[in-house]
Parts: structure tokens; C-alpha cells; sequence
């Protein structure tokens, strides 16, 4: 979905055209990037991210009767269903996300009317920047706000990931709407997938991210994905046995414990493994870094990650390693890494802001002098997070 800067005025005259009147509520959620802590949230680790400069605004008003309209903004298709028993669709795959998040308000509470409803963004789709999630959170609080209900942040948060397990059949973490909810500019987002504690870390106005697209994807993506989280399961069911603390996750377990015993474990166990508790560390030691102001030792602490994803976690393939190794050589470039779960998608650049045009178009010639076509290149900025904007 791509609308230009305007996306809520746009968004407001098709609502207007289409429904005759304004709505009663409009909420806006950003998507996000993932700048290190790969494959840690289900391990029970940290993660940093942040929520991005582009995002969806989701517009509504209540209807007398139980009948709910919905409609995609960009590309004007509609869907109407039964306000008070949304189920999943096979057709316009899209509405599920929504139809999941309002299943999750009306738990709480029951909603006592129908609605319409038209959402628009400019999160590019298969982007890695998480479109979904931004639809989600955006329509949650506009579900929320319309019937009265009051629900937090995680609690949210675990509604849009149950609308997608449970209505779009995708088994995600809670990155994506964590980050969209606690955005705030100019910063990352720290999130603790063991206690849900969110903070934020401030980053400074003097870099940016550049989100560098492959339109990538390897086959075999899903067995891939499943293994790995299987490997790093029985690695942590090893280190619980072999240690003399608890381990109920990786995030227990420590480098210096993993050297230690590594070549006790399973070959394959052990190099999977690595990932996650090197995640770790490196997470703890940006934010570190970032607090006493060392923007290149962050940097470092990306290509390490990359690296990591490379030979350990095998989550990185020759398109992503192409702009991570040509990263490296760009005036401006702090750092690079494959961004999300891997196996194709998008590369995130940490860069000087003052650079950022110059490495854009040096990292879309990397990759064109490799593969014949250049990757797309996008600037992204850490922005505040999700929230009403009207109602």
C-alpha cells in the first residue's frame, strides 16, 4: 500500500465518498524494524526495534444495525460479514487480520452495533516492515475506542497475534505489535519477551536506517523456520540438564556456557543455538553502547549479528549477504544485517543521515552489479508509536 505523505487526508475523503459522513474514530499504527535480537522472542529473550516512519490509519463509524462493512483503501474491495461473529475467509485474505482483532475486542466486551470501516497505509507489502501488524493495532484501538473498551498494551498486543494464528494461520511472536505500540521517536524499542517489559532507547537524530528489499524468498522457508526453533528447544533442554542454574529458555544460558559445552551437544544443535544466546548478549551490549553514545560499536554489533545469521542460524542466503558484505565498504554505513526471519526479504542499513542518499544509491549498485536489477532502497526513521488520532 503505497498513498504518498497524505495517507490520513486521503484516507478521510474516500471514507467520506464512500460512506456519505465522517467517522467517529480513527486510530494510526506504524510498523516496524527489527535491528537486533533475531529469532530471540520465542527463545524467551531481548530484542531492539523500532517503530518506522510509515504505518496504516484505520477510520470507522458505528452502524444501527449488526451488519459490519470493511473496506481496503487502496485498492477499494470491500467485504461485509456479521458484526457479532466474525470467522475467517478464504476471499480477501486481508480482512482476516482484521476480523481476528475484533473476535479479541469482543471477548471483552460484546459489541452492541455494526460498523464501516476503511483502512489505508503506505507500508510497502512484503516489505519486512510488518503491514500487519499495523493493521491490527490500528484497528484494535479503533474497535476499542468505538465500543468502550479498555484494554493495555500487551493485552492488545496478544489480540492482534492471536488474529494471526488463529485467522490469518501465521505463528508469530509479539515483535511486530510490540513495537508498533511503544514506539517513540527518535528511539529503538527494548522489549523482554520473559517479563513483557518495554523500554525505550534513545538513539539520537544523527543516524537513520535504510531498509534495502531483495523481493527474495527462498522455498523451504517453513520446515526451515520449524527446525530452527526445534534445534534451539533441545538446546535448551540440554543446557537445563547441564548447568547448575535453571534454564527454561535459551535467554538463560550464556556464551561463555555455551563455549564451554558445545562440543557436547549435537553438532547441529549447537551451532543453531549459538544464534539466539549471541542475540542476546549483543542486545545488552548495544544498549550499552548506545547509552554512552558509541554508534559505531552498535554498528559492529549488526555486522556481528549478520554474521551470526550466516553461519550459526543458516537464516541468510547470497542476496542479503551480498548487500550486508557490500555494506561494509559504503561511506556512512555503520552497520547492516538481514532484518525479520530471514531466507530473503530486506537488509536493515544503520547509516549517517548525512549519507543516507549516497549509500542508498552505492547499496542499490551493489546489488545491480550482482544480480542484473536493483533492490529497493527506503529510508526509515524511529517514530512514535500507535494512537487515536480522532474520537
Amino acid at each position: 500500500m503505497s498513498v504518498g505523505k497524505n495517507v490520513h487526508d486521503v484516507l478521510l475523503r474516500k471514507f467520506q465518498e464512500t460512506y456519505g459522513r465522517e467517522p467517529q474514530v480513527v486510530a494510526y499504527a506504524p510498523g516496524r524494524v527489527e535491528i537486533l535480537g533475531n529469532h530471540t522472542d520465542y527463545n524467551e529473550g531481548y530484542v531492539l526495534s523500532a517503530a518506522i516512519n510509515l504505518g496504516t490509519y484505520f477510520a470507522i463509524a458505528p452502524r444501527e444495525d449488526g451488519k459490519a462493512r470493511l473496506i481496503a483503501g487502496d485498492v477499494m474491495e470491500e467485504v461485509s460479514f456479521d458484526t457479532f461473529d466474525p470467522v475467517p475467509t478464504k476471499d480477501h485474505m486481508w480482512s482476516n487480520y482484521v476480523k481476528g482483532v475484533l473476535h479479541g475486542i469482543s471477548a471483552k466486551r460484546k459489541p452492541s452495533h455494526g460498523f464501516e470501516a476503511m483502512f489505508l497505509g503506505n507500508i510497502p507489502l512484503g516489505s519486512g516492515l510488518s503491514s500487519s501488524a499495523a493493521l491490527e493495532i490500528s484497528a484494535g484501538l479503533a474497535f476499542a475506542r468505538l465500543y468502550g473498551v479498555t484494554v493495555s498494551p500487551l493485552e492488545l498486543a496478544r489480540i492482534g497475534q492471536r488474529a494471526e494464528h488463529d485467522f490469518a494461520g501465521a505463528k508469530t511472536g509479539l515483535l511486530d505489535q510490540f513495537s508498533s505500540l511503544h514506539g517513540k521517536k527518535d528511539c529503538l524499542v527494548w522489549s523482554d519477551f520473559r517479563s513483557y517489559e518495554v523500554k525505550p532507547v534513545p538513539l539520537g537524530d544523527d543516524v537513520c536506517f535504510l531498509m534495502c528489499n531483495t523481493h527474495t524468498k527462498h522455498a523451504l522457508v517453513d520446515g526451515a523456520y520449524n527446525e530452527r526453533r526445534q534445534r534451539c528447544e533441545q538446546a535448551a533442554a540440554f543446557f537445563a540438564a547441564a548447568l547448575d542454574h535453571p534454564v527454561s529458555a535459551l535467554r538463560d544460558v550464556s556464551w561463555e556456557e555455551w563455549k564451554t559445552h558445545r562440543e557436547d551437544m549435537e553438532v547441529i544443535v549447537a551451532r543453531r543455538s549459538a544464534h539466539p544466546i549471541g542475540e542476546n548478549e549483543r542486545v545488552l551490549a548495544g544498549i550499552e553502547m548506545l547509552r554512552n553514545g558509541d554508534l559505531a560499536g552498535f554498528g559492529r554489533l549488526m555486522f556481528e549479528s549478520h554474521e551470526s545469521s550466516r553461519h550459526y542460524f543458516e537464516n541468510s542466503c547470497p542476496e542479503l549477504d551480498t548487500l550486508v558484505d557490500g555494506a561494509q565498504a559504503v561511506p556512512g554505513v555503520l552497520g547492516a544485517r538481514l532484518s525479520g526471519g530471514g531466507f530473503g526479504g530486506s537488509v536493515v542499513v544503520m547509516v549517517a543521515r548525512s549519507n543516507v542518499d549516497d549509500a542508498a544509491s552505492s547499496l542499490r549498485n551493489v546489488y545491480a552489479n550482482k544480480y542484473g536489477v536493483r533492490c529497493d532502497t527506503r529510508v526509515i526513521t524511529c517514530s512514535d508509536g500507535a494512537r487515536v488520532v480522532k474520537g
